[in-house]
Order: structure tokens, then C-alpha cells, then sequence
């Protein structure tokens, strides 16, 4: 992962088609003990400082919302929390997100964000959309 500001090295893995996906790694240079937004966004490009990425990978058309809703898009994967010097460590299980088929990340990108992902809950259109989550501190290119 590289960016704006925010570095380092997430790994995806399934067991099998109808498993969940796990993510781990690490992410250094956010801002300390913070709660940044954390999202899969539709395109597999990283020019302009993460812009070029999108939106939300959001194949059923629905609205924003937290990783435990039934209502949410495909990449939205919350909030990753970050320890006292900055670093994010990633464990997480999800199971909307795959890596084939139609819910497919392979050759999208991973977003962190400056700011919290208020999970579609701000009560605004941008909440319904992004979370109010801010600028892109940090983005990858999902590979095989």
C-alpha cells in the first residue's frame, strides 16, 4: 500500500469460493490511536493521490453502511484502529468481499482513510455514499 501518506503490506486469502476472506497486515504513518476508513473502491487505479480508485465497490447498488450490516456495499470494510505509534494491525474476516466471482477484489483497489467512517450513520448524503470517511491517506492495487 502506498499513498498520500500511509504505507504498507495487506494479504488477502480464501480458503474457498463460499469461505470468508481474511485480511491482515500492516499499515504504518496514520494518525495515532484513530479509527480510519477502510474500504475496497471499484477500480485498480492509484494515480491521483488514490482518486482515480472511485468510489466504493458497490456492485448491488445499495447504500453505504458498516461491515455487519445486511444493507452495504461489497468494499466496505469499517474502521481499522491504529495503536500509539501509528500502525494499523489488520485482522479481519469478511464475508461479502471474494476473490472470484462477482464479488471478486482481484484488480480493484484498498483505501485507507484520513478519517472515521461514520459507517452511514451521519445522517447526510456523503455518510450513504462514503461514510464522511475524508481524503485517501493511502491505496493498493488488489493482485493475485
Amino acid at each position: 500500500m502506498n499513498g498520500p501518506i500511509a504505507q504498507g503490506t495487506i494479504y488477502f486469502s480464501q480458503a474457498s469460493e463460499t469461505d470468508p476472506v481474511s485480511v491482515t497486515g500492516s499499515i504504518t504513518n496514520v494518525d495515532p490511536n484513530s479509527d480510519r476508513g477502510f474500504h475496497v473502491h471499484t477500480y485498480g487505479d492509484t494515480s491521483d493521490a488514490c482518486m482515480a480508485a472511485g468510489e466504493h465497490f458497490n456492485p448491488e447498488g445499495v447504500t453505504h453502511g458498516a461491515p455487519y450490516d445486511l444493507i452495504r456495499h461489497v468494499g466496505d470494510l469499517g474502521n481499522v484502529h491504529s495503536d500509539e505509534n501509528g500502525v494499523v494491525s489488520l485482522n479481519i474476516v469478511d464475508n461479502r468481499i471474494s476473490l472470484n466471482g462477482a464479488n471478486s477484489i482481484i484488480g480493484r483497489s484498498i483505501v485507507i482513510h484520513a478519517g472515521t467512517d461514520d459507517l452511514g450513520r451521519g445522517g447526510t448524503p456523503a455518510s450513504l455514499t462514503s461514510g464522511n470517511s475524508g481524503s485517501r491517506a493511502g491505496c493498493a492495487v488488489i493482485g493475485k
